[in-house]
């Protein structure tokens, strides 16, 4: 197959799916009685539905579907485009060929995204809609990061890191070379050791001509940046600092996109201390809109705000602080009146918008549900769209003009898995913890539950530990419903949804009030007749996982633990991990003063003698988020203790586990234990 024939063209896809959905329709809808309890394998059969982006007429909508193939021991991404009325969905990229980034030249003519093709690196790719066969619109040798359209349609805005130096001398079996650090900030989960001056600058790439120019340079990284309304500017995100992995500190700047040779010194607009991002321009080009975190001392515990600056700089409006919530994907509204933003309050994630003078906040798209990428063009609005009992798919939204949506769902992705799988009800409760402070989680129940019997109970504890369970469907939970527990889900204190006190709560106190949350969580769930208190097993992963070590550490009601991914000695983390920086804020340099006291009284570790719960302790190989070394250090305690324990570790897997197969072995390993510990091999679901 040659390189452009890895793009199908939108009429061989039409013939296809009008022939799949009819086969649909003569099948029918499957009834209650014919589905059965969901498994593992059926997180193969779940799509990822995301990233809408609407075309210049607002006839179509892009989105991007992934999924994962236990066959193929991969995940890819295809990119789909469907009527905004709502019809047959048109496969625009090939089957088993992940691509991204799906976007619309400003006339409509060309739809573009990213992909990578026998074996090349990533670049723009082009399918005109009149017909034809995809092709690259960029020949980058190092490959592009991210493209955006310049508004007249005759350029690229592409994001691209600096080509790695190659040694034509070097002989064929060498051994790789040692790595050289000097950097602050010399490691990453998934990228490995930060070494040399290798950084992501912006360039224009010009259609016409394929000329390729360098807009910016130095020793820092851009991100990508957006363009003014003429096509005369791009405002960008960047850490000029002294010492960039320092701190968090990236400003808004901007620069002009006609340069021929790059340059150092854009200008700035932004002077906040903290983190400004997302610059998007209002449609007179005289204003940005931007989010900014103005607590850079409180680290990730500090809430992101929307604000207004102008484009000559100055003081900041910050618009959202009295709402005191995490805004993201800030966006003018064509006519200027409006700013639109992605908000995320409690456990449900709002599309909202509010006046550049920060009046009137409304939320067209609310209520109980996850809201995620939005995006509009002519007279369509599209947002992606998860409820607890749905996972994700692509809605347009009727009325969010007028300050009140109504959603209508335009794909149906994950209609098969949905026809063959009983979906556990999830509630959403709320409760007061041991000092009176009000609490948000979720429970779920297996299929067949009966009010009035008690069942096993599985506290599962998310990650962050800034970060929440939301409205959204979770497959995890599902699992365990359907082998029969109820599971317990709490965005105890230190989760993100309810405002920066709630969250920054947690600060060097780890343990102490999220413990006293997780656990209320679970006496409610008793309270209210559900769980059954001698049944009880908990667990997480990264946080999840810490948390379970403070859990465990600190009661013995729970007779099985599962701890993902955890810390438990966090000295032994300084310069191993990735989080000096977060580590040095919240705890200070463990050498200076007394600060190692701090270090020490909130290791899980200097209480392993307190665990008697029998652990499995998992994790993975290569894993410079969260190192397995404090995995192990828990593993050799509690074998050394005589407390029943095991270690799973996954071969070059970092943080989050993406082998399909180990992906299977990981729930699969859940599941036997908690039937091992928790429900017990002899005694009934309920009782």
């Amino acid at each position: 197959m040659r390189q452009e024939e890895g793009i199908v063209t939108a009429m061989t896809h039409l013939s296809f799916g009008a022939l799949s959905l009819l086969m649909l329709a003569l099948v029918g809808p499957v009834d209650a009685q014919d589905k059965r309890p969901v498994q593992t394998e059926d997180m193969f059969d779940m799509r990822s539905v995301g990233a809408p982006v609407v075309s210049p007429d607002g006839a179509w909508i892009a989105y991007t579907v992934s999924r994962t193939s236990l066959e193929d021991e991969r995940s890819y991404t295809r990119i789909y485009m469907s009527p905004a009325e709502g019809g047959e969905a048109i496969g625009l990229t090939v089957e088993g060929k992940s691509a991204g980034s799906p976007g619309w030249s400003p006339d409509g003519r060309y739809f573009t995204f990213t992909a990578s093709r026998d074996e090349g690196e990533n670049q723009v790719w082009a399918l005109d809609r009149r017909g034809g066969e995809g092709f690259p619109l960029t020949d980058v040798e190092q490959g592009i990061s991210g493209y955006r359209w310049s508004p007249d349609g005759t350029r690229l805005l592409l994001t691209i890191r600096d080509a790695e130096e190659k040694d034509e001398d070097k002989k064929e079996n060498a051994p790789r070379e040692p790595w050289v650090i000097d950097r602050l900030q010399f490691k990453r989960d998934n990228l490995g050791y930060l070494t040399g001056d290798r950084r992501t600058h912006l360039y224009v790439f010009e259609l016409g001509s394929r000329e390729l120019r360098q807009l910016t340079t130095g020793d820092w990284d851009e991100s990508l940046g957006v363009w003014s309304p003429d096509g005369t500017l791009i405002a960008f995100a960047s850490n000029r600092t002294d010492e960039p992995d320092g701190n968090e500190n990236s400003d808004i700047w901007i620069i002009a996109s006609d340069l021929e040779e790059p340059t150092a010194s854009p200008r700035r607009v932004t002077a906040n201390e903290g983190s400004d991002r997302s610059p998007a321009w209002s449609p007179d080009g005289r204003s940005l809109a931007y989010t900014s975190g103005i607590r850079p001392d409180l680290i990730w515990y500090a809430t992101t705000h929307l604000a207004v600056i102008s484009t000559d700089g100055g003081e900041p409006h910050l618009l959202t602080t009295d709402l005191d919530r995490n805004v993201s994907q800030p966006r003018f509204s064509d006519d200027g009146d409006w700013i639109w933003f992605r908000l995320e309050d409690s456990g449900e994630n709002h599309v909202a918008r509010i006046r550049p003078n920060g009046e009137d906040l409304e939320r067209p798209i609310s209520g109980p549900l996850s809201a995620g990428v939005f995006d509009w063009a002519g007279e369509t609005f599209a947002v992606s769209v998860s409820y607890l009992d749905q996972p994700g798919e692509i809605y347009r939204v009727t009325g969010a003009e007028h300050g009140s949506g109504e959603l209508s769902r335009v794909t149906g992705h994950n209609d098969d898995f949905l026809s063959k799988v009983l979906v556990a009800e999830t509630r959403n409760i709320q409760f007061y913890s041991a000092d009176g402070t009000e609490v948000e989680g979720f429970v779920t129940f297996p299929p067949d539950f009966v009010e009035g019997q008690r069942y096993p109970t599985l506290l599962r504890i998310h990650g962050g530990p800034v970060s929440q369970f939301n409205h959204g469907f979770q497959f995890e939970s599902q699992l365990f419903a359907s082998n029969g527990y109820v599971v317990v889900r709490t965005n105890p204190r230190g989760s993100s949804g309810y405002g920066q006190d709630f969250s920054a709560a947690l600060w060097a106190d780890w343990g102490n009030p999220d413990f006293q949350d997780v656990m209320a969580g679970v006496d409610y769930t008793i309270e209210q007749g559900w769980s059954d208190p001698d049944r009880l097993g908990v667990g997480g992963w990264s946080y999840g996982g810490i948390l379970t070590n403070y859990v465990i550490t600190q009661t013995n009601r729970f007779q099985g633990a599962i701890t993902g991914a955890s810390e438990v000695l966090y000295i032994a983390n300084y310069g191993h991990d990735h989080y000096q920086r977060q580590w040095e804020a919240e705890l200070g340099l463990p050498w200076e003063g007394d600060n190692r006291e701090n270090w020490e009284r909130i290791s899980p570790f200097n209480r392993v003698e307190h665990i008697e719960t029998p652990t499995l302790i998992m994790g993975g190989e290569q894993d410079w988020n969260v190192p397995i070394l404090n995995s192990e250090q828990l593993y050799q305690a509690l074998r050394r203790r005589g407390v029943e324990t095991q270690l799973v570790v996954y071969p070059d897997q970092g943080h989050g586990i993406r082998v399909p197969t180990y992906q299977v072995d990981r729930y699969e390993r859940y599941l036997g234990w908690y039937n091992d510990h928790v429900r017990g091999a002899n005694r009934p679901i309920s009782e």
